[in-house]
């Protein structure tokens, strides 16, 4: 079964997989683009590039991106769809939240 599964994956696929991962959990981490591509010592433009789908990642990148969100690099593997686009800037946690 899971031969199978590796086997139906595409490149497309697992972009998706990557980008969805990323921005669910940059922003459950309340971390803009710019926040998580500083913490991963990444350009910027790079990020959002990865996080649109636009770019693939390299592993040293995808790596760094982890670390950064602290999850091991299967975590931004894990199959998922994109969240829903929420635009501006995250909202601020309150104090000892």
């Amino acid at each position: 079964m899971y031969a199978d599964l590796v086997r139906t994956l595409t490149v497309e696929a697992v972009l998706v997989y990557i980008a969805a991962n990323l921005r669910r959990l940059r922003q459950k981490r309340g971390m803009t683009q710019e926040g998580l591509a500083e913490a991963a010592e990444l350009d910027l433009r790079t990020l959002q590039d990865i996080e649109g789908m636009r770019q693939s990642v390299s592993l040293g990148a995808l790596v760094r991106l982890a670390n950064a969100l602290d999850v091991s690099p299967a975590a931004l593997l894990r199959p998922a769809e994109m969240p829903e686009i929420k635009r501006g800037r995250p909202r601020k946690r309150p104090a000892g939240s």
